[in-house]
C-alpha cells in the first residue's frame, strides 16, 4: 500500500489521541451519576489521561528512536484499545481513572511516534501536504470531542465514547503495519527512566495535592504530604538530569530567557484556555438542564474561531515575532476567560459566549505559533527536545489547571453551601441537594464558584502573557525543515 496509506492510518490513532482528551468533558455528569464518582474522581477521569501522556512522552519518544517508532506506535495503539475497553467496563471511579491513565500511557506512545513517522516517509511537497492534513485532523477531534460525546452520551451512553475506539484501533492497527515503514533516530541515544521517573512523581503528587486540597483544605496533611514529596522529586529530577549522559530536558537551555518564557506560555496556555471547561459543562447539565448535545454544541463558538484563526495566522502571520502571537494570544485568551466570569443565578449558556470566542481567537494564535517559538529559542541539535518540551509543559498545563480551578470552585461555592453540598453539587449532583436548598442558591453558588476559577485563570493567562513578552524577544517561529525538528512539534489542540 502506497500513496497516502501512512498518513490514513496515523491520522486515524492522531484522531482518537485527541478526541479522548476532550470527548469526556459532556459525559461527566453521566459518569458521576452512574459510577456514584465524587469531583475529585472527576478531576482524575480527566487528568489522568493527560498527565500519564505529560510523563512518558520524552521518554517514549526516545525509547522508539531505539526500538522503532513503528513497533512502539502499533504497541500505543492496542494498548489505547485495550485501555479504551476497561474504561467502558468500569464500575467504579478507580477503575475508570487507572484506565484512562493506561490511555494516556498508549496516547503518549502514539504522540511520540506520529510525526517523525510522517517525516520519514514523506518529502517535500508531500511532507508539507501531510502536515498539512494531520494539522487539519487533530484541530478536527478536538472541535468534534464535545460535540461527539454529547450525541454518544445522549445515545448509548457514556461508556460507548470508548468503545468505539475498538474498531479505529483495529483499523489503525491494520493500515499501520501495512502502509507505515519503519524508522529509529539516531545511533547511540539512551533513554533517561529515571528522570522520567522523577518527573511523573512530581506532577502527579503536585496534582494530586492540588485535588485534595480543595477537599480537605490547603493546610490539612494529606495536601502537604503531597506537596513535599512532589518539591522532593524535582529535586530529584534537576539532580538526575544535570548527571545523566540523555536527559529529557538540558537544564543549560533554562539559561535562555525566550525558551523559559516559551515554556511558561505553554504550561499556562492549556490549563488556562481549557481547564474550566470541565466545570462549565457540569454547570450547563446539572443546573441549567442541557443535554449533552447542547453542552457539546455550546463550545463549538470557541473551537471553530480558533480553527479559523489558526489557518489565518499560518498564512498571513509568517516571521511576526513569536513575543506577539504568543504573548498576545495568551493576553486574549485571559480577557476571553475573564469575560466569561459574569455570571449570576439567572445566566443560560450564552453570557459565555464573547469570552468563548475570545479565547478562540487567543488560541488560533498561540496554537500553530507555540512550538516554533521554542524551536527557535534553542540550537538546532535541541530542536527535538524544545518540541517536545512544549508538549509535555501543555499537557501539565492542562492537568494542573483542572486541578487548581476545580479547587476553587469548591471553595468559593462552600460560603452559600456547606462544604459536603457544594462538593456533591460541583461533582454534578444537583439533583442530591436540590430538596435541601432553593434553586435559586444552588444556581448562584455555582455562578460564584465558577467565577472565581475563571479569574484564577484570567490573571494566569495574564501574568503568562506578560513573562512571554518580556522574555522572548529573540524567539522567532520557523517552520519544521528536519526529521528531529518535525517530530516534537506540537499538537494544535487543546489536550
Amino acid at each position: 500500500m502506497r500513496g497516502w496509506g501512512t498518513l490514513t492510518a496515523i491520522c486515524l490513532g492522531t484522531f482518537m489521541l485527541l478526541l479522548d482528551v476532550t470527548i469526556v468533558v459532556v459525559a461527566l455528569p453521566d459518569m458521576a451519576g452512574a459510577l456514584h464518582a465524587s469531583l475529585g474522581d472527576l478531576q482524575w477521569v480527566v487528568d489522568g489521561y493527560a498527565l500519564a501522556l505529560a510523563a512518558l512522552l520524552l521518554a517514549v519518544g526516545a525509547a522508539a528512536d531505539i526500538l522503532g517508532r513503528r513497533r512502539v506506535h502499533v504497541a500505543g495503539v492496542v494498548l489505547f484499545a485495550v485501555a479504551s475497553l476497561l474504561c467502558g467496563l468500569a464500575s467504579g471511579p478507580g477503575l475508570l481513572v487507572a484506565a484512562r491513565a493506561l490511555q494516556g500511557i498508549g496516547g503518549a506512545a502514539m504522540f511520540a511516534t506520529t510525526l517523525p513517522l510522517l517525516a520519514s516517509a514523506y518529502e517535500g511537497r508531500r511532507r508539507s501536504a501531510a502536515l498539512g492534513v494531520w494539522g487539519a485532523v487533530s484541530g478536527g477531534a478536538a472541535a468534534a470531542g464535545p460535540v461527539l460525546g454529547g450525541l454518544i452520551t445522549a445515545g448509548p451512553g457514556w461508556r460507548w465514547i470508548f468503545f468505539v475506539n475498538l474498531p479505529v484501533s483495529v483499523l489503525a492497527v491494520w493500515l499501520t503495519l501495512r502502509a507505515v515503514p519503519e524508522s529509529r533516530g539516531p545511533r547511540g541515544r539512551g533513554v533517561d527512566w529515571a528522570g522520567t521517573a522523577a518527573f511523573a512523581v512530581f506532577a502527579g503528587g503536585a496534582t494530586y495535592a492540588v485535588v485534595r486540597a480543595g477537599e480537605d483544605g490547603w493546610t490539612a496533611r494529606a495536601p502537604l504530604t503531597s506537596f513535599a514529596v512532589a518539591a522532593l522529586a524535582l529535586v530529584v529530577f534537576v539532580l538526575v538530569e544535570r548527571r545523566v549522559a540523555h536527559p529529557l530536558l538540558d537544564l543549560s537551555l533554562l539559561r535562555r530567557p525566550a525558551f523559559v518564557g516559551t515554556m511558561l506560555g505553554s504550561f499556562a496556555f492549556n490549563g488556562v484556555a481549557f481547564g474550566g471547561i470541565p466545570y462549565l459543562s457540569l454547570w450547563m447539565q446539572t443546573l441549567l438542564g442541557l443535554s449533552p448535545v447542547r453542552a457539546g454544541l455550546t463550545l463549538l463558538p470557541m473551537t471553530a474561531v480558533s480553527m479559523v484563526v489558526a489557518v489565518l495566522v499560518g498564512r498571513l502571520l509568517h516571521g511576526v515575532p513569536a513575543r506577539l502571537t504568543v504573548g498576545g494570544g495568551l493576553l486574549l485568551i485571559a480577557a476571553g476567560t475573564l469575560g466569561q466570569a459574569v455570571l449570576d443565578a439567572g445566566d443560560d449558556w450564552t453570557a459565555l459566549v464573547p469570552g468563548f470566542v475570545l479565547v478562540g481567537v487567543g488560541t488560533g494564535f498561540v496554537a500553530p505559533t507555540v512550538a516554533g517559538a521554542a524551536l527557535a529559542a534553542v540550537p538546532a541539535e535541541r530542536a527535538g527536545m524544545a518540541g517536545g518540551a512544549v508538549n509535555t509543559v501543555r499537557q501539565l498545563g492542562y492537568a494542573l489547571g483542572v486541578a487548581v480551578f476545580g479547587t476553587v470552585l469548591t471553595s468559593r461555592m462552600t460560603g452559600p453551601l456547606p462544604g459536603d453540598a457544594a462538593h456533591t453539587l460541583a461533582g454534578g449532583g444537583a439533583g442530591a441537594v436540590r430538596g435541601a436548598f432553593p434553586e435559586h442558591t444552588l444556581r448562584a453558588a455555582f455562578a460564584s464558584g465558577l467565577n472565581g476559577a475563571l479569574v484564577v485563570a484570567g490573571l494566569a493567562g495574564i501574568v503568562a502573557g506578560t513573562l512571554v513578552l518580556a522574555l522572548t524577544r529573540t524567539a522567532r517561529p520557523t517552520p519544521p525543515t528536519a526529521s528531529g525538528t518535525v517530530r516534537e512539534e506540537a499538537v494544535p489542540s487543546r489536550g
